[in-house]
């Protein structure tokens, strides 16, 4: 018998099935429901937007079909239902009632009933504007419109008529949510914190500039949290940051390990009263603005390459080194620079001693300098506040939109793991908790 052999043949695999992604109903009913929108607004040769667009009528129909779905739930019955015939409580017709929508005014016909029960929830009693439109004039308060660019704004954009006061009752709407922002509890310990203060027009008796203190802190997952802001009966000073510095420890700051500030006479004083154990950081762009201040405009490059070996540098004699150079090429052109840099150098020298990475985290007050830069829009284009509270809701209003979408923060936190390495290298045990 002849044996015989099997050949195996190689055989190709099938290709893989690429299955679509899974049907999302919700998203294509939206999908559908825009398109009858679109080709209907074609038909009947209207625009989709404006006063008299089918986005208005298509709000409308929305709006009043909620309205009766509350109603008939209220009463117990469909509206013509026969239930409802001698039932004590029915219908009683409809007033008219415009509110203002995303889309510009829109007018309604709101359900009553006989005996004035109903408390509908789709468009509360005396309610004239949907939340969307409030949260769209504090966005524009918080860019910097003032109460009557947004009036005029809302009346170009959307044909309403909404007036100045109006506009400032909605803003009011945050100061709760500010004063218990204001009182939130803090992190235990921060790697960083950067403080300084802006300073605002406020019309008390008379127009003076007030300053309006501000601390970012670092935390230990590496977001930048806004700590607060406090507003000052004056101008900036040691004692008054004192009290700010006091207030953060009561709110649960145990510990900061670096305060990155400006040259303010008296203010490491308060810091190391605050936390003994924290390194005061002179803010190395302030220098250089300080710098800049004592010099005319045409030598401002060429100085501020002749300072950055002096920031740059590895060690503190290397640093010295390069200010005598700096100063044997400026100071006798401008002699106060050399009082400026001698006075700041005992805050400035702690920065050389750090790894890059934290030099990176504490080499200025970047973030609180881009917070001001916010801030100042906003300020700027009201000239001046006639209360402390309105200033103050200005400025938290600024806060409140500041990145919306997250991503710079998540930018920020992507580069922090190196810094905490050092940072947890540097100041061993303060970290977190389970260190102590």
């Amino acid at each position: 018998m002849t044996d015989h052999v099997e050949q195996t043949v190689g055989v190709e695999e099938p290709a893989a099935v690429v299955l679509p992604p899974p049907a999302d109903p919700a998203r294509e009913a939206r999908a559908a429901g825009a398109a009858r929108l679109v080709e209907e607004a074609r038909a009947k040769g209207v625009n989709l937007v404006g006063p008299d667009g089918l986005l208005a009528d298509s709000t409308k129909r929305v709006l009043e079909r909620g309205l009766e779905v509350e109603m008939s739930e209220h009463l117990g019955y469909e509206k013509h239902a026969v239930e409802g015939r001698n039932g004590g409580n029915s219908r009683n017709g409809t007033r008219s009632k415009t509110v203002l929508t995303d889309i510009g005014p829109v007018e309604i016909e709101v359900p009553r009933v006989r005996d004035g029960t109903f408390e509908p929830t789709t468009i509360r009693k005396r309610q004239r504007r949907l939340e969307g439109v409030d949260s769209m004039v504090i966005s524009l308060s918080a860019k910097g419109l003032t109460t009557g660019e947004i009036s005029a704004h809302l009346a170009e954009v959307y044909g309403a008529q909404v007036s100045k006061d109006t506009i400032s009752k909605i803003t009011d709407a945050v100061v709760e949510e500010m004063a218990g922002w204001l009182a939130r509890p803090l992190d235990r310990v921060y790697p960083v914190i950067f403080i300084d203060a802006i300073h605002v027009k406020v019309r008390d008796g008379q127009v003076a500039n007030r300053a309006f203190y501000c601390a970012i802190g670092v935390t230990v997952e590496g977001k930048r949290d806004i700590l607060g802001i406090w507003a000052s009966p004056g101008a900036e000073g040691a004692k008054f940051w004192l009290g700010v510095l006091t207030e953060l420890k009561n709110r649960g700051v145990a510990d900061a390990c670096i305060v990155v500030c400006d040259g303010l006479k008296g203010l490491p004083d308060a810091i190391e009263v605050t936390w003994p154990r924290a390194l005061v950081q002179t803010c190395v762009l302030h220098l250089i603005r300080g710098t800049f201040r004592y010099a005319g405009r045409q030598h401002w490059a060429a100085m501020a390459r002749d300072m950055r070996p002096i920031y740059t540098a590895g060690n503190e004699a290397d640093a010295k080194e390069r200010m005598v150079e700096f100063f044997e090429t400026w100071a006798e052109r401008y002699p106060a620079v050399r009082q400026l840099w001698e006075n700041a150098w005992a805050e400035f020298v702690p920065f050389l001693d750090y790894d890059a990475a934290v030099r990176r985290v504490i080499y200025s007050t970047n973030a609180i300098e881009s917070l001001h830069a916010r801030m100042r829009r906003a300020t700027r284009a009201r000239g001046h506040f006639p209360t402390e509270q309105a200033a103050m809701k200005c400025l938290y209003l600024v806060v409140r939109s500041l990145d919306p979408t997250g991503k710079g923060a998540t930018r920020w936190m992507n580069r922090w793991k190196p810094a905490l390495n050092a940072f947890a290298i540097t100041f061993d045990g303060r970290l977190f908790p389970t260190d102590q």
